[in-house]
């Protein structure tokens, strides 16, 4: 693999005008094109320009973490990031995701934004939107909280960036049940959270540069509908340490969405109303060590953490450990 920048999507969809549209730009733009299936994937799925790995190619690959992935799981996208991790920066998103014009500008990580004056949980959609809507994985409890004021524009080093997308917006099941969608964001600056502020990220339209790659880590060993919400909050909590603020920037993406069973994806996202604030806490509360150096450890110790908290399975241990190192070695690869 090159060291252009790459996107990384997973899909068992048959080849569809949304995967070839994308193909054919990231070809435009000398991007690799990655896109990871499972088992119910097509087995002669073909685009060109689509570099497409099957659960029979997945399995051929020298990664140790591949032994332990379940099937038939969106973390198997972290097999994507992996053969992505000598690229400049990935950029990841879902094949309902449908890229507008500015998806394609060049990504850089220092970024001007404003920052929240209050530290705590942030509604960051709020700023984007004069509805009352919120992301996925934010606390039910404080969708009702009053929005914080926002400080003087800064520069940040912001290797980690949330972008928003528009139409069908990354919220949970009850704001489907209960508001009005499509919905599109504003044109707002972005809007960068630093140590002591939380707020979920998805996996939908996210940009990560290579100090964080190790962050990109999907758990598999617990409910699906927060893998990457999970994932977010650990990957907050340890960017703290390498003084990064996770950035989130206007919708550069629109969402035709997927057909979804409403009500299954409530009971999915059980555990993240129940759990979401409790597991911040816990996060919060570790003390790990300051610096890049140090990611990989952390981020198993926030994993024992989860597990200790019972809100993530004790297989993903092992999972993690192997992310670690197949990731290391991937990016230190001659």
């Amino acid at each position: 693999m090159n060291n252009n920048p790459s996107l990384i999507i997973t899909s068992i969809a048959a080849p569809n005008s949304v995967l070839e549209n994308y193909a054919k730009l990231c070809a435009q733009k000398n991007m690799n094109f990655i896109l990871i299936g499972d088992v119910p994937s097509p087995v002669d799925f073909h685009i060109e320009g689509c570099r497409f790995y099957g659960i029979g190619d997945q399995k051929k690959l020298p990664f140790s973490i591949i032994e332990r992935l379940p099937e038939r799981h969106y973390s198997r996208k972290n097999i994507g990031y992996l053969l992505a991790a000598k690229s400049k920066w990935i950029v990841e998103t879902d094949d309902d995701n449908l890229p507008l014009d500015s998806f394609w500008d060049d990504r850089v990580k220092n970024i001007r934004a404003r920052v929240p004056a209050e530290k705590g949980w942030t509604n960051v959609y709020r700023y984007f939107s004069g509805a009352n809507i919120w992301p996925r994985g934010f606390p039910l409890d404080l969708i009702q909280q009053p929005l914080q004021s926002l400080a003087d524009v800064h520069e940040f080093n912001c290797p980690i960036q949330q972008g928003l997308a528009n139409e069908n917006p990354d919220v949970d099941a009850i704001y489907r049940m209960v508001s009005e969608l499509p919905l599109n964001f504003g044109e707002h600056e972005p809007v960068a959270l630093p140590a002591g502020n939380w707020c979920p990220f998805n996996s939908q339209n996210t940009t990560w540069f290579p100090e964080a790659y190790l962050l990109l880590y999907l758990p598999s060993y617990c409910s699906f509908r927060m893998t990457d919400i999970w994932r977010s909050f650990v990957a907050q909590r340890i960017a703290w340490t390498c003084n990064w603020p996770v950035l989130f920037h206007k919708a550069t993406v629109w969402q035709e969405r997927n057909v979804h069973n409403l009500m299954k994806d409530f009971a999915d996202e059980i555990p993240g109303y129940l759990h979401n604030s409790a597991i911040v806490r816990a996060l919060e509360a570790l003390t790990l060590d300051n610096g890049a150096a140090h990611i990989g450890d952390n981020l198993i110790r926030c994993y024992e953490t989860l597990i200790d908290l019972g809100v993530v399975g004790a297989e993903e241990l092992p999972l993690v450990k192997a992310w670690v190192t197949d990731m290391q070695l991937a990016m230190n690869e001659a």
